[in-house]
């Protein structure tokens, strides 16, 4: 008798899973499937898997829970991502992470744990991962080793092949939430205060132009939604994205997205040209997704050309960082443009750097909201307007600190007030704890998140 269906790293399990697949395909006339929805198909083939199992059950008896789990396997495999599904169907997993055919993590709630979850053998992780990238045109194999593509609910999947991978496939998915946050789920899971969202809030409002800063799975695309939300309903916005990600609520938009090179190794289309093209559909808006490479200068361009309130990302682990990057990229458009003149263009162009963080215990915050000044001889001078100062861990593993303004009232300050965000000067001036986890906060305290 075969060990419980439950435990899926049994050979004896994975080999009659495939060998039930492989009777399947060979009694199914795939042709008139392909034709038919899972809802209309599953009921024959429910009944055909079970016949099979008949026929296998005088071999390796099976109880009734075996059964059905191999039954939803097979169904996984015909219909969907094999292993996955189960994964997939979990709306706690943010990331999944599959290292090689018997190795895969999931991330929950900003910690990585592995998961039970195998594959056959590298060729049938290869087929899955085939299959994921063939829905979206695209190919991976030894000549294409690396492949971006997204699933069709749009989480985003990037995967490397052998010979770059030299223990196999390695495929990374990161998952698309259905339940969108707004901007109170933030302040609800303490990522920020109200103040500071009031704050971005009216930023947004008064179109200054924005870069999200922070480390991968900080959560800068969940930020960058959530900014896009305060955009007026009114106004035309231009989205460009790598792999779109980006999910804006209003009725205008415009979502562009990049396209690799074909088998031939053309017909590439970059970011960069979508930013230029952008440029000429009169937006209102331009948001893109994350800037990382040349694209940066047509970009600071636009912001500096009449397209104000532009967001986008980038990769960084301080605002500091963030100004480094910029200007590295810049130069990779290989345009010859003075250094000086360079940072001249981004302290004109950039109004604020928030900078978002995954900490150790896997909660994200808003470690900082910096507001660029101007220029003092060739360094870009900026001044945090809003803080998250860690001041320990406490006996649970959890990060213990207080979310601060810093005391300094924003330049903007009389933008937003302008755009009708006139907001208290006691916001700014405010310099003792404003966060929930600040331990010593006075209980009546006006800027408590709760």
């Amino acid at each position: 008798m075969i060990v419980s269906a439950t435990d899926i790293r049994n050979p004896q399990y994975q080999e009659l899973k495939g060998r039930i697949h492989q009777d399947l395909l060979g009694r199914l006339n795939l042709e008139r499937l392909t034709k038919m929805s899972r809802e209309e198909a599953e009921p024959e083939i429910r009944g055909l898997i079970q016949h099979l199992l008949d026929r296998e059950n005088q071999r390796v008896p099976l109880s009734h829970y075996d059964r059905e789990n191999i039954v939803q396997d097979v169904l996984h495999e015909l219909f969907g991502l094999g292993p996955l599904e189960v994964l997939l169907q979990d709306s706690t997993i943010s990331d999944i992470l599959v290292n090689r055919a018997s190795q895969v993590y999931v991330e929950r709630e900003g910690r990585i744990e592995e998961t039970d979850i195998v594959f056959r053998d590298d060729k049938h992780l290869m087929q899955i991962i085939e299959r994921i990238v063939s829905a979206v045109g695209r190919r991976v194999d030894e000549s294409t080793p690396m492949v971006d593509a997204r699933l069709k609910d749009g989480s985003r999947v990037n995967a490397i092949v052998p010979p770059l991978a030299l223990d196999g496939p390695v495929m990374s998915i990161r998952r698309f939430r259905t339940d969108r946050l707004g901007a109170d789920d933030l302040i609800d899971r303490e990522t920020l205060t109200r103040p500071m969202l009031d704050f971005l809030h009216g930023a947004v409002a008064a179109r200054l132009n924005m870069i999200v800063s922070g480390g991968t799975g900080a959560g800068k695309t969940t930020m960058l939604n959530i900014l896009s939300s305060f955009i007026s309903s009114a106004e035309r916005i231009v989205t460009i994205e790598d792999a779109a990600e980006l999910r804006l609520r209003q009725r205008h938009v415009v979502r562009l997205e990049t396209r690799p090179p074909n088998i031939e190794g053309k017909g590439a289309v970059r970011q960069r040209q979508l930013v230029i093209n952008a440029l000429r559909m009169r937006p209102d808006r331009i948001v893109v997704g994350e800037v990382r490479g040349e694209e940066a200068l047509d970009m600071l361009q636009a912001m500096n050309t009449g397209h104000d309130g532009s967001l986008t990302t980038i990769h960084a682990n301080s605002p500091r960082d963030a100004l480094y990057r910029l200007d590295t990229m810049v130069a990779m458009a290989n345009l010859n443009i003075p250094d000086k003149a360079v940072r001249q263009q981004i302290a004109s162009a950039v109004n604020l750097i928030i900078q978002i963080s995954r900490l150790s215990d896997g909660t994200r915050k808003v470690t900082s909201i910096s507001e660029l000044t101007g220029m003092e001889q060739d360094v870009i001078t900026m001044q945090e307007i809003f803080v998250f100062k860690k001041t320990g861990i406490d006996e649970n593993g959890r990060v213990v600190g207080a979310f601060r303004a810093t005391g300094i009232r924003p330049k903007c300050a009389d933008q937003l007030a302008v755009a009708g965000y006139k907001l208290p000067l006691e916001m700014f001036e405010h310099v003792h704890p404003v966060g929930v986890l600040a331990k010593n906060a006075a209980a009546d305290d006006p800027w408590r998140t709760r």
